[in-house]
């Protein structure tokens, strides 16, 4: 009776108590240059909008995601390790601790969020859209601390067009400590004008000091919408770039093939490393994608579980990727992992 009583004591536990393990499986895909959904994942509002944008491409380029399984009891957590079809990592590189469920999720929406704004500054600068200057970040205390604010868009400074990031330094190269200079931002569609004193900075020289780093960005003048949801994380960010790449270009970028990929995207264009590689080859390769844009970095790690018909193909920037994109389009051999 002790013997019985202890034995379901135990199996209560191991149905009921979850492991400090997260398992990680195959997850969901969406071609980016068409529906998904129940809608485009990409689309356009605004004016002057490229006639390609009304285009429907006939390939894939398809984002990919991989499955989380958090507080899993070990009875489920034995029969998903003997399935065969999921892999256990430690909950607190998933989960850290002091962050709640939520905590995290937040996070991760806000990084895919962040992944498709990047996704849209490379998409457009790499199609050759203006850039606009605007404050990235504003010193405590400096000339600029409650006057400016982030992400004000800097037009002119005492009447002089800021056009660029040099023509802003070569207005500022005239300027001196101490003078009073009149800062034209557009601060959330809304144009206005603010007195700044300039401060002295050794380091810059002896000019005026607005005391403001700047940064640029092309811009258009349509908007650019991603309309996917419950996703979270960074490693689209290559997709939607070439998405938005190949929406607003005439013809199709893929020349009718599937392919899908993974990876970060950087401002410089540099494709970064993602987690999941072999999850998401498994992805691709079900959905039927004949072709995967690999991150270099996850290169070694991808050819350990490489699925029958699926090539690998190595990317480190975004010219890489487009470079091979093309290459596949025309029946090439792009290089692989």
């Amino acid at each position: 009776m002790v013997g019985s009583g202890i034995g379901a004591i135990l199996l209560v536990l191991a149905s009921a108590v979850p492991i400090p393990f997260v398992a990680l499986g195959t997850g969901s895909t969406y071609n980016t240059i068409a529906s998904g959904q129940g809608r485009e994942v990409i689309t356009f509002t605004g004016k002057d909008i490229p006639a390609a944008a009304s285009e429907q491409p006939s390939g894939h380029l398809n984002m990919l995601t991989i499955r989380i399984v958090d507080q899993i009891p070990l009875i489920e957590a034995a029969a998903m390790w003997a399935s065969g079809k999921f892999q256990f990592a430690p909950r607190d590189e998933y989960y850290p601790p002091g962050k709640s469920a939520e905590q995290v999720t937040e996070e991760n929406v806000q990084m895919f969020r962040d992944s498709q704004s990047t996704a849209e500054i490379e998409a457009l600068r790499h199609l050759g859209y203006p850039n606009i200057v605007y404050v990235g970040s504003i010193e405590k205390g400096s000339p600029s601390w409650d006057l400016l604010k982030p992400q004000d868009r800097i037009t002119a400074v005492d009447g002089h067009p800021v056009t660029d990031y040099a023509s802003l330094k070569s207005i500022m190269a005239t300027t001196h400590p101490r003078q009073k200079v009149a800062v034209t931002v557009d601060r959330d569609g809304s144009p206005m004008t603010i007195s700044v004193v300039l401060g002295a900075n050794p380091s810059v020289g002896p000019q005026g000091f607005l005391g403001v780093g700047v940064a640029e960005r092309p811009v258009a003048p349509f908007t650019i919408h991603i309309s996917l949801e419950d996703i979270g994380g960074p490693s689209a960010g290559l997709m939607f770039t070439l998405g938005i790449i190949d929406r607003l270009t005439d013809g199709d970028l893929t020349g009718g093939k599937f392919i899908a990929g993974t990876g970060t995207i950087e401002l410089d264009g540099t494709v970064g490393a993602i987690g999941g590689i072999t999850f998401k080859e498994a992805t691709a390769r079900a959905a039927g994608a004949q072709y995967m844009l690999v991150p270099a970095d996850n290169c070694a790690e991808a050819l350990t579980a490489v699925p029958e018909g699926l090539t690998l193909v190595k990317v480190s920037t975004l010219d890489d990727a487009l470079a091979a994109v093309k290459t596949i389009a025309r029946g090439g051999t792009p290089p692989r992992c």
